[in-house]
């Protein structure tokens, strides 16, 4: 499982994901700022914030709470 949050800055939604994100995964997360690519931009500039993992390919896009995140973690740490 390797799980990444797509945001940017500025972005108020993804502040609030990340701190959901912190606490439901102790080890953390990588963080990446659509704005640094364009295949990002295209893929993720009206979902963000988005939780990735890369291993699966699976998402769980915003709105998501932490009961959400957890379950998410949960189904892709037993694939």
């Amino acid at each position: 499982m390797r799980l990444i949050l797509f945001g940017t800055s500025g972005c108020h939604l993804c502040e609030q994901a990340e701190v959901i994100v912190k606490a439901c995964v102790p080890d953390g997360v990588e963080h990446v700022d659509i704005a640094e690519q364009e295949q990002w931009q295209e893929r993720y500039a009206v979902r963000i914030p988005v939780l990735y993992d890369s291993e699966s390919g699976r998402e769980l896009g915003w709105p998501f709470d932490q009961a959400d995140v957890e379950d998410f973690v949960g189904r892709v740490a037993r694939m």
